[in-house]
């Protein structure tokens, strides 16, 4: 085990710095400059020059490339442009708020797709699989930016049971969490079922049940477990598509998160908080996929070999 995590380590390496360098230089492909829109079309060019030398801006493209990397090693991702702090200190306040929504949005899946997904494998082809499979045919088709504004002029205005935006209570989290969540326990759902319908149809699962065990052991001890295998490799996969749901869905509810902090800083041509932002989003992408392999090593001893 030692030995396949060092070597997944290793492997995790190279695509860390890959991350790095393609935030920074996609970051410096966008058209504009950060300086003029920060001081104004009218800004004598002596102030221009000034704060273009200030922020390193006017050093060639190579040096730029090492000093942001000498930043990046030591914690120091620059300065914010809009503002005037640390760009590592705006996601440090910012990060908490995603990895929380996004985590409360991936219980919301599997509590929503797991026994949904079990029972439509149990009752093939009956009216309630039917049911469930037309119910995530239709949360796959609805995108968050439709689904969060419904659940916010039902839940929040009309029937006045929860907060429209903001965060600070469990009750603020509900709404963001159920949008994001939505998608992902549809998906998850299918990809229950379909594990669950090939692991019921195995010889064990037979023996099992000739053995007299109860069928709820029958279905979540044995066969959950082996079909659980595949559907973690999807969550750690689709954990990536939340982090990127969660800049529409922070947008819709005013989530403090750093998905939010990411559209403000685009919309202010902020360089150096827009490649924090997509840096931190990048880097827990390779972390996530580091501990899903880790995980699904854990379930399956074969993958170790």
């Amino acid at each position: 085990m030692l030995r396949y995590i060092f070597r997944r380590v290793l492997y995790t390496l190279p695509v860390i710095g890959l991350v790095v360098s393609l935030v920074f230089l996609l970051i410096h492909l966008v058209p504009g400059d950060p300086i003029l829109q920060m001081l104004g079309e009218g800004a004598p060019a002596t102030d221009i020059q000034a704060a273009r030398h200030a922020y390193g801006l006017d050093a060639p493209l190579g040096q730029q490339y090492l000093h942001y990397w000498k930043g990046v090693l030591h914690g120091d991702l620059g300065l914010s442009f809009r503002f005037n702090q640390p760009v590592s200190s705006l996601i440090a306040q910012r990060y908490p708020y995603t990895l929380q929504l996004t985590l409360a949005a991936l219980v919301v899946a599997i509590l929503l797709s797991v026994p949904a997904g079990v029972r439509s494998a149990q009752r093939r082809n009956c009216w309630d699989d039917r049911v469930i499979s037309v119910v995530s045919l239709f949360g796959l088709s609805f995108p968050n930016f439709a689904l969060g504004p419904i659940l916010i002029l039902f839940f929040a205005i009309k029937l006045g049971l929860l907060p429209v935006s903001g965060s600070g209570t469990f009750a603020h989290l509900v709404l963001p969490a159920i949008t994001m969540g939505g998608a992902l326990a549809a998906i998850l759902t299918r990809m229950v079922r379909t594990s669950m319908l090939e692991e019921l149809g195995q010889d064990y699962i037979r023996t099992a049940r000739a053995k007299g065990l109860p069928e709820s052991t029958v279905v979540y001890r044995h066969a959950l477990r082996n079909a659980m295998i595949p559907v973690v490799t999807v969550l750690g996969l689709q954990f990536g598509a939340l982090l990127a749901g969660a800049i529409v869905t922070e947008t819709i509810f005013s989530w403090p998160g750093i998905g939010r902090l990411t559209i403000q800083a685009i919309g202010n041509r902020d360089y150096y908080l827009v490649q924090g932002c997509i840096l931190a989003i990048g880097l827990t992408y390779v972390a996530v996929n580091f501990l899903t392999d880790f995980v699904y090593s854990v379930a399956n001893p074969r993958i170790r070999q």
